[in-house]
């Protein structure tokens, strides 16, 4: 799937660099040409002879070793893709504000291909907002981030910080590369995030969704070659890469921004926790305390999926369902009353399966009745999951 492929793996000093020889041999096996850069502190974690044999190629780590040509550059132009793995948090940093101190640091300045990050670090490096904000602006930018994983991390904690399982990484680099985009041709409409419904200016009706499973959605449908629109309630989620990105605020506004694409879709994934009540009357002004018990009266906001299901047509629907019990009854029972071909359902009251968190539980139901129970990962991961099936659901209608 990779023959041909020239994939540059920068290597930096971090106690996870023993697993790069893995996710090296694993792209050797299925056809890539890959050349390893190391960072001056990598090669006191993984030794460059055994990098060298298993890549056969020379292994480069200093920018002003002695060669015909200007390594930096011929090295940027020469890569299909640059995956760095693993990247500490002191190197994303060097990326993020662009310093150019060793040989991997030049050539990311000079480079044009796609860039993939995979992290790994302590939990509480993880976690700090000087990271979070490298890897912002680096995705901004148009870097993709294979996020850590939770695990045993070498600090003896648990937690956050894991590098990516070498088999995740892998997915992530065909993804890119496969010359076979999966989802080729067709045109992505994902809705993510909560809305919210005003009370007064300053009040709201809301619930606890992040958005990141509807992000990851968009994120890996583009990777997978579609053209993807993303109507997205409030979030303080970056845009992924190439995705074109509709914000809406109330349920009104995004049945408005789905309703006005929907032509333009062939695959529709309905991501987002639409607040299902909104106040029958918004205050003009803030409501102040009276000391007294208050009252507010609701009404159901409008169906987005009801709509769309009288004009179907060939377009493949997949639905969520965040339930509290009776998980499969409930899921199953929205699936046909929505007339949905795939829904994906979770316990919200399961621990790492709720809104806000970086995993989900999921079990998949098509319209045919098959279940598809799947263990706790990343959204992102998960995210991979459904849009398989949607590739095969495709296939079944054409």
């Amino acid at each position: 799937m990779l023959s041909g492929k020239k994939i540059l793996l920068g290597i930096t000093g971090s106690i996870a660099a023993y697993k790069s020889l893995q996710i090296l041999r694993d792209l050797k096996s299925m056809g890539a040409d890959v050349q390893v850069v190391l960072t001056p502190t990598a090669h006191r974690f993984v030794p460059p002879l055994t990098l060298q044999v298993f890549s056969g190629r020379p292994v480069f780590t200093d920018l002003f070793d002695p060669h015909e040509e200007v390594l930096h550059l011929t090295l940027a132009e020469k890569a299909d893709l640059i995956l760095i793995a693993p990247a500490t948090a002191h190197f994303i940093a060097k990326m993020a504000v662009g310093l150019a101190d060793d040989l991997l640091g030049n050539l990311l300045l000079a480079a044009s291909a796609p860039i993939l990050i995979a992290p790994a670090m302590d939990v509480g490096m993880w976690d700090h907002p000087a990271v979070k904000e490298n890897v912002s602006l680096l995705q901004k930018r148009g870097a993709q981030i294979i996020e850590p994983e939770v695990g045993p991390l070498a600090s003896g904690k648990e937690g956050k910080g894991r590098l990516a399982d070498e088999k995740i990484i892998l997915e992530r680099v065909i993804s890119l590369l496969a010359s076979e985009r999966p989802l080729t041709g067709e045109v992505v409409l994902v809705t993510a995030g909560p809305t919210q419904e005003p009370i007064d200016p300053v009040r709201f009706i809301s619930n606890r969704s992040s958005g990141k499973m509807g992000y990851a959605l968009a994120r890996v449908s583009r990777e997978w070659g579609a053209r993807v629109i993303l109507v997205s309630g409030p979030t303080l989620l970056p845009a992924p890469p190439g995705v074109e990105r509709i914000i809406v605020r109330t349920a009104e506004e995004m049945k408005k921004a789905v309703e006005a694409r929907y032509s333009e879709a062939t695959v529709v994934l309905m991501a987002a926790a639409v607040s299902d009540y909104q106040p029958v009357a918004v205050s003009p002004q803030k409501m102040k305390k009276s000391g007294e018990a208050l009252s507010i009266r609701l009404r159901e906001t409008e169906d987005i999926l009801a709509g769309l299901r009288l004009r179907k047509e060939k377009r493949i629907i997949v639905g969520f369902a965040a339930e509290t019990d009776a998980l499969v009854e409930n899921a199953r029972k929205k699936l046909f009353r929505k007339g949905l071909d795939l829904i994906v359902a979770n316990d919200v009251t399961q621990e790492g399966a709720g809104f806000d968190v970086e995993t989900n539980i999921a079990q998949l139901i098509d319209s045919k009745g098959r279940i598809t129970p799947l263990p706790k990962m990343s959204k992102e991961a998960l995210a991979r999951y459904i849009l398989e099936e949607v590739v095969r659901l495709k296939t079944d209608v054409s």
